[in-house]
Parts: C-alpha cells; structure tokens; sequence
C-alpha cells in the first residue's frame, strides 16, 4: 500500500516563531570559573564528570571542559541546565 499524504504526520509549529527569546543568564558561581580550574560537571543526579575548564566565554554564558580519561571536550551552556562545580584544591 502506497503512502499518501493523507496518511503523512502533519508537522504543527504553532507559535514558536512569534515566542519572545529568553536570555540566558549565567549562575553567579559561573563568573568565577577560569581556564585551569578543576571541575564537576554534573549532568543529572549521580552524573558526574570530573575535567579541567580550557575556556570560559567572555560572558560567562559557555564553558568548555576537557573532561578526564580521554572523554573529550564539551561545551556547557548555561541554558542546558547542566551544573559546573568548581573542585576544591
């Protein structure tokens, strides 16, 4: 049986282009955050991963982490609702 249009899923974009952009805002402890520091990243409860900042942009709004044992380099940005935490020396 061939597909039709009518058996198609309809894409409904119902006012997300008219929506106000929200401006997202660092959290304080963020502003604090420079090259060198050790962190946590913690995605979700009980999803840590530990790493070194590389770069924090001039904003504060993004920061990229080097994570450890070779995971790679990931940006955070403060609207994913992810939490960086500085690692005490």
């Amino acid at each position: 049986m061939p597909i039709t249009g009518d058996m198609m899923a309809k894409r409904k974009t119902t006012g997300w282009p008219e929506a106000p952009v929200r401006r997202a805002v660092p959290a304080e402890h963020w502003k604090q955050l420079r090259r060198g520091d050790r962190v946590s990243v913690k995605l979700a409860p009980g999803f840590e991963n530990p790493g070194q900042v590389d770069a924090v942009s001039s904003d504060h709004s993004v920061v990229w982490v080097n994570l450890d044992g070779g995971r790679g380099r990931t940006l955070v940005h403060c609207g994913d609702g992810v939490e960086i935490v500085r690692q005490e020396s």
